[in-house]
């Protein structure tokens, strides 16, 4: 739907209670409305959009997406600020126009927090950014996988297992091509020794962290961080952990999006009847993780 036809449209009148399909669907409408402005909208649009008062759709709206509108709304505008530098790369100003954020403060606090640095180096496809990378073997599930760590001075932001190190490397840097990978083994031997040890079920340093996702990602990447070692949570505990018990499915997705395994444990993370879920590296790789941990 335009936005401008979001304009003329007036509070729909109160209507019964939603079913949960119907609920979805006003969901979707709200959904719809923000893809076609590419970005937030004020709430009195979006409640328009849906058929609720703007409280009905902050609460359902948690509960169908397991975020905020506004937090949708934000994202959708980040989306489009990455293609829009790349295109243009005239200059951060254009683009921080061009996507509607209506200041350049407003642009790098929201637009480099979603990147995961700041605009001017997103527009050079993450040039200037220094991440160091160090790969080894590691024995998962009886197979003999390699471990590739990647790093900034902040943390670690990525961790990968596979039988291809180059592929690995190129999965990471696929996302920020023109960004300074440098291996280095001696810098990172106490990094890669300690998810080793993770890999092993046994506990090491706390590692930090300095990974990029939305602000939902982050909050179920807090929440699998506090799990204790050789115990699980069910997708339904995280999301109500995060204060967004609705959101189960969208607590699956973050965990398979999860860019650093192991040291945020995504494999213990289960289903409510017990199951084992999902787990990218497969469900024995899972399997082994969490008997290695439970001794």
């Amino acid at each position: 739907m335009p936005v401008e036809m979001l304009r003329a449209t007036t509070p729909a009148p109160p209507s019964p209670p939603a079913t949960p399909a119907d609920g979805r669907e006003r969901v979707l409408a709200a959904c719809r409305a923000m893809d076609d402005a590419g970005g937030p909208l004020p709430p009195e649009q979006l409640a328009a959009a849906a058929g609720w008062s703007t409280r009905q759709l902050h609460r359902r709206f948690a509960e169908v997406t397991g975020t905020t509108p506004r937090a949708y709304g934000e994202a959708l505008r980040a989306a489009r600020l990455g293609p829009a530098l790349a295109e243009t790369r005239d200059t951060v100003l254009d683009a921080a126009f061009a996507t509607g954020y209506g200041s350049v403060r407003a642009f790098y606090e929201q637009g480099a927090a979603r990147l995961g640095m700041t605009p001017s180096a997103w527009a050079g496809g993450g040039r200037g950014e220094r991440l160091l990378w160090t790969a080894g073997p590691c024995s998962l599930a009886g197979e003999d996988l390699q471990l590739l760590v990647v790093a900034s001075l902040a943390g670690v932001v990525a961790v990968r297992l596979g039988s291809d190190v180059e592929a690995l490397l190129a999965e990471v840097a696929g996302e920020l091509p023109l960004a300074q990978l440098a291996r280095e083994d001696d810098a990172l031997t106490d990094v890669l020794g300690a998810v080793r040890a993770l890999a092993r079920g046994s506990a090491g340093p706390v590692l930090p962290v300095d990974v990029r996702g939305t602000a939902f990602q982050a909050a179920v990447w807090a929440a699998l961080r506090r799990i204790p070692a050789g115990q699980t949570r069910s997708y339904a505990e995280v999301a109500a952990e995060v204060g967004s018990p609705g959101a189960v499915r969208a607590v699956g997705t973050a965990c398979a999006r999860n860019p650093a395994a192991l040291v945020t444990p995504c494999h213990r993370v289960v289903r409510s009847d017990g199951g084992l879920g999902g787990f990218r590296w497969g469900l024995e790789v899972k399997r082994a993780l969490l008997d290695a941990e439970r001794g």
